[in-house]
């Protein structure tokens, strides 16, 4: 959604009034604060709760001054617009304070006040002193990092001593965060999310059975991802490994005995290739991906095998020849 041309298509309206364009839309926006510094507009409404604070959020948002039809920042033009963490990378009060009230999916309109904005200096060239600032934000998804950061600033006692299922909690938003770049094929960046990840539940010491198990169950998705995410990077033998590691927590596990299908199929390693793919076709006979894989591993392994066979073939003429 977007409000390009909204402030001008207000203006054109005015032509009685004696209001500005600001003036006229904040008329029919409610005060989320009391003071008159952020005005809000609810376009679209959201589901579940509001954002919280020191989130990450994954937003569009365009920033427009009084009587311009163009953002001075947007980026709406992005295919994959960045995620924002609150108090770092979205530092503009009004815009944070008005973030708080989203939720996921809403489309909003803010209408800052200087105070709340640039201030009285504003921020030459492009915000004149003590401008008013139109806002439009669409939040299409938020990770809860805030409890990420205070878990990773703990000593490593202080860690071990939380609860597992604060743990867990903490897992899954880095997981959730890797996943995000891996839907837009930055997958440096979600390996680096689920390494770390790893790397927190590896450190937890515990010796109690049930928590281990749990430790287990949550490590299984992570060295799937990473498993994935090194064959995208066309690293095989790391692929390899971390699918090595899924199967020595489920021994039977399609998707791990896939990825080692995949890492061997790149290493050229087609008997091992076609071992795991047997074992994962057994647990998914119809699944193509498996299937499609399979006869490509098939039709390597029995060239490397003529191959071979004419190597020794011609080896074997060779040495007649010379004994003769």
């Amino acid at each position: 959604m977007s409000g390009n041309g909204l402030v001008s298509s207000i203006g054109r309206r005015l032509t009685t009034s004696t209001l500005s364009p600001f003036e006229q839309l904040g008329r029919r926006m409610y005060d989320i604060l009391g003071d008159g510094g952020i005005l809000k507009e609810v376009v679209q409404p959201g589901e579940g709760p509001p954002v919280p604070q020191n989130a990450s959020v994954i937003m569009y948002y365009s920033g427009y001054l009084e009587y311009s039809n163009q953002p001075f920042e947007s980026t709406a033009h992005l295919k994959y617009p960045p995620m924002m963490k609150l108090g770092r990378d979205v530092t503009l009060a009004g815009l944070e304070l008005g973030l708080l009230t989203m939720k996921k999916g809403e489309f909003s309109r803010f209408l800052l006040q200087p105070q709340y904005a640039y201030g009285e200096m504003g921020c030459p060239p492009f915000i004149p002193a003590a401008a008013a600032i139109l806002y439009e934000v669409h939040v299409l998804d938020y990770l809860d990092s805030g409890q990420v950061d205070e878990f990773i600033s703990m000593s490593s006692e202080e860690q071990s001593s939380v609860p597992l299922s604060t743990l867990v909690k903490v897992i899954n938003t880095l997981r959730s965060f890797g996943n995000r770049f891996f839907n837009q094929s930055r997958y440096d960046h979600a390996k680096d999310r689920y390494k770390q990840a790893m790397t927190l539940l590896r450190n937890r010491d515990s010796r109690n059975e049930p928590d281990k198990e749990k430790i287990q169950v949550a490590l299984l998705p992570l060295y799937l991802n990473l498993s994935l995410t090194e064959l995208r990077l066309e690293n095989p033998k790391k692929a390899l490994k971390y699918g090595k590691k899924a199967l020595e927590i489920d021994s039977a596990n399609t998707k791990a005995l896939f990825r080692c299908g995949q890492a061997y199929h790149e290493l050229q390693e087609f008997e091992s290739a076609q071992d795991c793919l047997i074992m994962a076709q057994s647990k998914k006979p119809f699944d193509s991906d498996i299937n499609n894989l399979l006869r490509k591993v098939a039709v390597a392994y029995k060239d490397g095998l003529d191959k071979e066979k004419d190597m020794y073939s011609k080896m074997f003429r060779d040495l007649r020849s010379s004994v003769q």
